[in-house]
Protein backbone atom coordinates (compact mmCIF):
# COMPACT_ATOMS: atom_id res chain seq x y z
CA UNK A 1 0.00 0.00 0.00
CA UNK A 2 1.88 3.06 -0.91
CA UNK A 3 1.98 5.93 1.94
CA UNK A 4 1.99 9.50 2.10
CA UNK A 5 5.21 10.30 0.36
CA UNK A 6 4.55 7.95 -2.24
CA UNK A 7 1.37 9.65 -3.27
CA UNK A 8 3.59 13.27 -3.17
CA UNK A 9 5.95 11.76 -5.04
CA UNK A 10 3.43 9.95 -8.41
CA UNK A 11 1.05 13.14 -8.10
CA UNK A 12 4.54 15.32 -8.68
CA UNK A 13 5.70 12.90 -11.10
CA UNK A 14 2.51 12.82 -12.96
CA UNK A 15 1.73 16.53 -13.26
CA UNK A 16 6.01 17.94 -13.63
CA UNK A 17 7.55 14.84 -15.06
CA UNK A 18 9.35 12.17 -13.50
CA UNK A 19 12.77 14.34 -12.65
CA UNK A 20 10.25 16.57 -10.41
CA UNK A 21 9.84 12.88 -8.60
CA UNK A 22 12.99 11.55 -8.58
CA UNK A 23 14.23 15.34 -7.42
CA UNK A 24 11.70 14.84 -4.21
CA UNK A 25 13.08 11.20 -3.19
CA UNK A 26 16.23 11.99 -2.59
CA UNK A 27 15.43 14.74 -0.41
CA UNK A 28 13.02 12.32 1.26
CA UNK A 29 15.66 9.62 1.14
CA UNK A 30 18.14 11.45 2.75
CA UNK A 31 15.86 12.50 5.64
CA UNK A 32 15.86 9.03 6.69
CA UNK A 33 19.97 9.46 7.86
CA UNK A 34 18.42 11.79 10.38
CA UNK A 35 15.50 9.97 11.73
CA UNK A 36 18.16 6.82 11.78
CA UNK A 37 20.89 8.87 13.67
CA UNK A 38 17.92 10.21 16.15
CA UNK A 39 17.14 6.58 17.01
CA UNK A 40 20.94 5.40 17.09
CA UNK A 41 21.62 7.79 19.35
CA UNK A 42 19.39 7.53 21.84
CA UNK A 43 18.21 11.53 21.16
CA UNK A 44 14.64 9.62 20.26
CA UNK A 45 14.32 9.09 23.35
CA UNK A 46 13.98 12.95 24.43
CA UNK A 47 11.68 13.76 21.76
CA UNK A 48 8.84 11.78 22.92
CA UNK A 49 9.91 11.67 26.51
CA UNK A 50 8.99 15.36 26.55
CA UNK A 51 4.95 16.32 25.38
CA UNK A 52 6.40 20.06 24.12
CA UNK A 53 9.10 18.47 21.87
CA UNK A 54 6.84 15.82 19.86
CA UNK A 55 3.78 19.01 19.82
CA UNK A 56 6.45 21.36 18.38
CA UNK A 57 7.48 18.69 15.85
CA UNK A 58 3.84 17.89 14.94
CA UNK A 59 2.47 21.64 14.73
CA UNK A 60 5.75 22.00 12.72
CA UNK A 61 5.21 19.29 10.41
CA UNK A 62 1.40 20.12 10.16
CA UNK A 63 2.15 24.03 9.58
CA UNK A 64 4.67 22.69 6.22
CA UNK A 65 2.61 20.57 5.01
CA UNK A 66 -0.03 23.61 4.79
CA UNK A 67 2.25 25.67 3.14
CA UNK A 68 2.96 23.04 0.60
CA UNK A 69 -0.82 22.75 -0.21
CA UNK A 70 -1.08 26.13 -0.85
CA UNK A 71 1.77 26.08 -3.37
CA UNK A 72 -0.05 23.34 -4.80
CA UNK A 73 -3.10 25.26 -4.44
CA UNK A 74 -1.64 27.93 -6.50
CA UNK A 75 -0.03 26.34 -8.86
CA UNK A 76 -0.76 26.99 -12.58
CA UNK A 77 -1.41 24.24 -15.34
CA UNK A 78 1.39 23.19 -16.90
CA UNK A 79 0.87 23.08 -21.09
CA UNK A 80 2.14 19.49 -21.59
CA UNK A 81 3.24 18.76 -25.34
CA UNK A 82 3.76 15.03 -26.48
CA UNK A 83 7.57 14.98 -26.56
CA UNK A 84 8.09 17.88 -24.50
CA UNK A 85 10.34 17.66 -21.95
CA UNK A 86 8.26 18.86 -18.42
CA UNK A 87 9.69 21.96 -16.99
CA UNK A 88 11.27 21.13 -13.49
CA UNK A 89 12.50 23.37 -10.70
CA UNK A 90 16.08 22.76 -9.14
CA UNK A 91 17.34 19.73 -7.83
CA UNK A 92 17.87 21.80 -4.84
CA UNK A 93 14.82 22.95 -4.15
CA UNK A 94 12.86 19.61 -4.97
CA UNK A 95 15.59 17.99 -2.58
CA UNK A 96 14.92 20.44 0.34
CA UNK A 97 11.27 20.15 -0.14
CA UNK A 98 11.70 16.39 0.42
CA UNK A 99 13.83 16.57 2.95
CA UNK A 100 11.75 18.52 5.65
CA UNK A 101 8.83 16.33 4.30
CA UNK A 102 10.35 13.42 5.84
CA UNK A 103 12.70 14.95 9.16
CA UNK A 104 9.48 17.23 10.48
CA UNK A 105 7.32 13.91 9.85
CA UNK A 106 6.88 12.23 13.81
CA UNK A 107 5.84 9.13 12.43
CA UNK A 108 8.59 8.73 10.70
CA UNK A 109 10.65 9.16 13.67
CA UNK A 110 8.19 6.59 15.60
CA UNK A 111 8.15 3.99 12.99
CA UNK A 112 12.05 3.94 13.88
CA UNK A 113 11.99 4.00 16.98
CA UNK A 114 9.22 0.92 17.05
CA UNK A 115 10.92 -0.92 14.00
CA UNK A 116 14.89 -0.95 13.84
CA UNK A 117 15.38 -1.94 17.61
CA UNK A 118 13.44 -4.94 16.99
CA UNK A 119 16.53 -6.44 15.01
CA UNK A 120 19.46 -4.86 17.15
CA UNK A 121 21.54 -6.05 20.14
CA UNK A 122 19.75 -6.10 23.65
CA UNK A 123 21.46 -3.51 24.99
CA UNK A 124 20.35 0.01 23.61
CA UNK A 125 23.04 1.93 25.44
CA UNK A 126 26.11 -0.67 23.40
CA UNK A 127 28.16 0.69 21.00
CA UNK A 128 27.56 -2.11 18.64
CA UNK A 129 23.50 -1.51 18.57
CA UNK A 130 23.97 2.27 17.26
CA UNK A 131 25.92 0.92 14.17
CA UNK A 132 23.28 -2.02 14.03
CA UNK A 133 21.31 0.67 13.68
CA UNK A 134 22.76 2.95 11.25
CA UNK A 135 23.26 -0.12 8.66
CA UNK A 136 19.65 -0.83 9.35
CA UNK A 137 19.39 3.07 8.24
CA UNK A 138 21.11 2.65 5.33
CA UNK A 139 19.48 -0.52 4.31
CA UNK A 140 15.88 1.14 4.65
CA UNK A 141 17.37 3.80 2.16
CA UNK A 142 18.47 1.46 -0.40
CA UNK A 143 15.76 -0.27 -0.72
CA UNK A 144 13.44 2.85 -0.40
CA UNK A 145 15.03 4.73 -3.51
CA UNK A 146 14.29 2.12 -6.00
CA UNK A 147 11.13 1.80 -4.94
CA UNK A 148 10.29 5.80 -4.83
CA UNK A 149 12.19 6.29 -8.32
CA UNK A 150 10.50 3.93 -10.25
CA UNK A 151 7.27 5.33 -8.92
CA UNK A 152 8.31 9.03 -10.03
CA UNK A 153 9.68 7.29 -13.59
CA UNK A 154 6.58 5.43 -14.45
CA UNK A 155 4.24 8.07 -13.44
CA UNK A 156 6.20 10.57 -15.24
CA UNK A 157 6.02 8.71 -18.31
CA UNK A 158 2.38 9.02 -17.96
CA UNK A 159 2.86 13.36 -17.72
CA UNK A 160 3.30 13.50 -21.69
CA UNK A 161 0.06 11.62 -21.97
CA UNK A 162 -2.53 14.34 -20.93
CA UNK A 163 -2.92 17.55 -21.99
CA UNK A 164 -6.18 18.86 -21.08
CA UNK A 165 -7.07 21.40 -18.16
CA UNK A 166 -9.73 19.16 -16.61
CA UNK A 167 -6.79 16.60 -15.37
CA UNK A 168 -4.94 19.83 -14.39
CA UNK A 169 -7.37 20.76 -12.17
CA UNK A 170 -8.16 17.38 -10.99
CA UNK A 171 -4.34 16.81 -10.07
CA UNK A 172 -4.08 20.21 -7.99
CA UNK A 173 -6.67 19.19 -5.92
CA UNK A 174 -5.16 15.55 -5.31
CA UNK A 175 -2.19 17.47 -4.29
CA UNK A 176 -3.90 19.47 -2.05
CA UNK A 177 -5.99 17.05 -0.50
CA UNK A 178 -3.35 14.73 0.13
CA UNK A 179 -1.36 17.04 1.91
CA UNK A 180 -4.39 18.72 3.94
CA UNK A 181 -5.09 15.19 5.11
CA UNK A 182 -1.84 14.72 5.96
CA UNK A 183 -1.97 18.07 8.19
CA UNK A 184 -4.74 16.75 9.87
CA UNK A 185 -4.12 13.41 10.30
CA UNK A 186 -0.35 14.88 12.02
CA UNK A 187 -2.34 17.07 14.52
CA UNK A 188 -4.36 14.37 15.16
CA UNK A 189 -1.22 12.32 16.26
CA UNK A 190 -1.16 11.17 19.68
CA UNK A 191 2.45 11.67 21.54
CA UNK A 192 3.36 7.82 21.94
CA UNK A 193 2.99 5.86 25.24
Amino acid sequence: MPGPDNIYVLTESVSKGWRQGVGITCGLISGVLVHTMVVATGFSLIIFEYEWTYTLLKYTGSAYLVHMAYGAYTEKAMQVKIGQKAMVERFIELFRRGFIMNVLNPKVTLFFMVLLPQFVSADPMHFTSMWQMIILGVVFMAVSFPVFSSIAIVSGRIASLVSNDRFWLITKWIKVLVLISLAILLLLSQKPI
